[in-house]
């Protein structure tokens, strides 16, 4: 029998023995998942207020929002993750491994989303608001109908990415001990000394994620160009 025969066999044979460990690294995803939504709402918080301090007139709130984007910006991820569980309890701040690996995500990822809003914000001509004005229109009005929608539409792929960033960058909380796949992964292989079998398994589930949240943002993109 040549290997071109034996080859659905032995595919069935790898599956039965990876097949015991699919579960708990099925529940890892959900760990991923639930952490990307909040990072991506923290991040959006911290990214708006950012972007909009940076943009004012008030020094008191510029300079410390353009503080905020320069550090994020300028240092790694995995040392402000360290910075926020292993610093700030120095302080007498407790705070679970869930917490603090999502508060370092979200506050390290507002940063850029800042960047993302403050540009959308930017690439609206000032003269559009001049002119909603001049036809009565309120201004709440003006940002509701005419500029925010702009803003969404121009950002909704920079976002995107950044959310996929964000997904990807879940792996690194491993090392503070939140049992998500990466680390899920490395328990079982572990267990099974089987390192490669184990760890394409895991490319293969952060890619189904990354390409559902990629779809998601096209559906609403699209819905959006509808709309407006």
């Amino acid at each position: 029998m040549s290997y071109l025969q034996a080859l659905p066999g032995r595919a069935v044979d790898w599956w039965l023995s990876v097949a015991d460990y699919i579960p708990d690294m099925l529940h890892s995803c959900l760990v991923v998942v639930e952490i990307t939504l909040v990072v991506i709402l923290l991040s959006w918080i911290c990214g708006l207020a950012a972007a909009l301090g940076k943009m004012s007139p008030l020094a008191v709130l510029r300079w410390p929002s353009q503080f905020y984007i320069w550090f994020i910006r300028g240092t790694p991820t995995l040392i402000q993750i360290f910075i926020v569980y292993f610093g700030i309890p120095q302080f007498g701040v407790r705070m679970s491994p869930f917490v603090a690996g999502s508060l370092a995500l979200g506050i390290g990822s507002g940063a850029y989303v800042a960047e993302i809003i403050r540009s959308g914000l930017l690439a609206i001509p000032k003269g559009q608001m001049e002119s909603t004005t001049a036809i009565g229109m309120s201004r709440r009005q003006s940002l509701q109908h005419i500029i925010l929608p702009q803003v969404v539409r121009i950002i909704v792929p920079a976002l995107t990415n950044e959310a996929v960033s964000t997904l990807k960058n879940t792996s690194l909380l491993s090392v503070i001990t939140i049992i998500e796949l990466t680390l899920q992964s490395q328990i079982i292989i572990s267990a099974t000394f089987r390192p490669f079998d184990f760890y394409i398994i895991a490319a293969f589930m952060y890619l189904f994620m990354t390409t559902a949240l990629m779809a998601a943002a096209g559906w609403f993109e699209r819905h959006l160009a509808l709309r407006y």
